[in-house]
């Protein structure tokens, strides 16, 4: 089942790795990590914002006028 999440994020990884080096040099599976770190990050951040505008849109829909 976690397969299924970490796949594709390994898939984005490579190619933006493959963008700054090759597939075949000695370093790509690091940059490759670095990559899937920063895009894991980025998602969080975007769920926590996400979820706290949803909050202030639900709060501002149930105050009395």
């Amino acid at each position: 089942m976690i397969k299924w999440l970490v796949r594709p994020i390994m898939i984005v990884a490579a190619v933006i790795a493959g963008w700054f080096v090759a597939r075949d040099a000695v370093n790509f599976s690091i940059i490759q990590m670095v990559v899937v770190l920063l895009l894991v990050a980025a998602l969080a951040a975007a769920a926590a914002i996400l979820e706290t505008l949803a909050d202030r849109a639900n709060n501002n829909n149930k105050r009395p006028r």
